[in-house]
């Protein structure tokens, strides 16, 4: 909602410059798309790492649970 509201104060402000940002915001969003699958896998591969290293604690505290 904030792009489109920046894009019609742009619109207001520059018409030519917001068209070719119209026309360019596609190309622009498949350019950063493997940057955006990257950031998820290495998202991914952090929690499965801090998982791994909190197992002990979390199974020693199911322990003194039980």
């Amino acid at each position: 909602m904030l792009t489109f509201f920046a894009w019609l104060i742009l619109l207001i402000l520059c018409w030519p410059l917001a068209l070719v940002a119209l026309a360019l915001y596609p190309v622009v969003w498949l350019l950063l798309l493997p940057f955006r699958i990257l950031g998820m896998a290495v998202g991914g591969v952090l929690q499965l790492v801090w998982a791994v290293v909190t197992l002990p604690a979390r199974v020693l505290r199911g322990m003194t649970r039980g």
